[in-house]
Formats: structure tokens, sequence, C-alpha cells
């Protein structure tokens, strides 16, 4: 069955909008993991404009199943992720007038980095994942650099599948997912999955992962965490059979 990453740093952007202290991230990851997902997923983001540095650690003390630290190649991020060890680094590009991450990093143009801190990371026995656009020059990049995961970027498909055109975008996904099955690689995938547009991308063959974030929690401010998690997980259940 293809399992379901959350991504709570939405729960960390409320609170700093009154830079108090609820509502709690950490509470957050726990509900989550309590409703069934998988993994915890959290940004770590140079400006710290959600996620902080002690939020980081304490998701490592805190969170059972897996903790999946997002962050870009900055050093000074880097030297957090050494020192906190989550199980699981993806590296991402980051822009600071972003809103939120617009697309895949693109390892082939920072290869020389992605080599130097994929192995730094993998050395404190931290496992490796890059973020990428389904195109091959990038997976096979992150191969020839030893990266044995990577999450796909899904953020094409969603905007097309919104406008009811997403058949080329949802065709690429596939067939990279099969390219890098075929070498030997584990395939996530994320970025502006919903209820409505997740079903498709959960029955693709070889898909581990899928790690959502804001439309779990956009349902959670009607429903509750939980049961927006619990919903999530039954139709990922339902596209796995």
């Amino acid at each position: 069955m293809v399992k379901l990453g959350i991504n709570i740093d939405h729960v960390a952007t409320l609170r700093q909008a009154r830079g108090e202290f609820d509502p709690d991230p950490i509470l957050a990851a726990q509900l989550c993991e309590q409703a069934g997902c998988d993994s915890i997923v959290a940004h770590l983001r140079e400006d710290r404009r959600h996620i902080q540095d002690r939020d980081v650690v304490m998701l490592r003390k805190a969170v059972k199943t897996l903790f999946n630290l997002e962050m870009s190649l900055n050093a000074g991020i880097v030297k957090v992720a050494l020192a906190v060890k989550p199980d699981q680094v993806t590296l991402v590009p980051e822009r600071r007038q972003e809103l939120t991450t617009e697309g895949g990093l693109n390892v082939v143009r920072q290869i020389k980095r992605v080599r130097s801190v994929s192995q730094a990371l993998a050395d404190k026995g931290i496992d490796v994942s890059v973020f990428i656009a389904p195109d091959k020059k990038q997976i096979d990049a992150a191969l020839s650099v030893g990266i044995k995961i990577i999450e796909l970027h899904t953020g094409s498909y969603a905007r097309a599948f919104a406008d009811r055109l997403a058949v080329e975008e949802f065709y690429q996904l596939k067939t990279m997912t099969a390219y890098a099955r075929k070498n030997g690689m584990k395939v996530n995938a994320g970025h502006g999955l919903n209820y409505d547009n997740t079903y498709a991308i959960a029955r693709i063959k070889g898909m581990a992962e899928l790690n959502i974030g804001h439309s779990i929690m956009s349902r959670a401010v009607f429903v509750g965490l939980k049961q927006a998690v619990s919903e999530m997980r039954s139709l990922i259940f339902r596209a796995s059979k």
C-alpha cells in the first residue's frame, strides 16, 4: 500500500502568525500518527517562517514513525540536520520570496553541492532524498551521486488537474516512476495533492509514499486533524487495492 507522509508546516505557520505557542506542531504530528500516517514531514526554511529549530529537535524526539526533514542546501541548515539526525532528509530548492516550494531541485546544475551535502548526511546515517521534477535528466543526476530516494514534484499535475488537462503530466509522472524504479530507486511524490487529485497518483505502480500537507490541514479546520488524515488514508487505501 502507498504510504502517507503528513507535512505539518502549516500548523507552525498559524502559530507564527501570533508569535506565541499555539497551535503546537509537535502535538499535530502526534495526532497525525495516531490517525495512521506513516511519516511526519517538516521544512526548516532559511528564514524560519514556520518551523523553528526547536521544533526540529522536539520532532526528532516525539515522532514514532519516520521523521522527514525538508531542507535546502544552505550550510547552516545542513549543520542543523547533521546535529539532529532525522530519519530522512529531502533536499529541496528554496527562494526567500516564494509562498511555497515552486519546483524541483535542479540536481544537474548543482550536482557538486548535492553530492557533498548528501554524502555528509549519509555518513551520519541519514537517508537522503531529492525533490525533483519528473525528468529523466534529474533522475540520472541523482543516481550519479548515489541518491536512492526521490520525491517527484506533482505541482504541474495538480494545476493541470484543476483545469481537467492533466493527461500529459500524469503520464510523465507514471513514466518517470517506472524509470526510477527500474534503476533501483524508491519513488515518493508530493506538492499540491488533495482529496480530488491524489487517487490517480496513488494508483501509479511503484509509488512508495505521498507527502501531503496543505489540503489535509485545510480539511482539518472543518473536521479535525484526525478525521482529515483518516479520510486521506482511506482514499489512498482504495487506490492501492
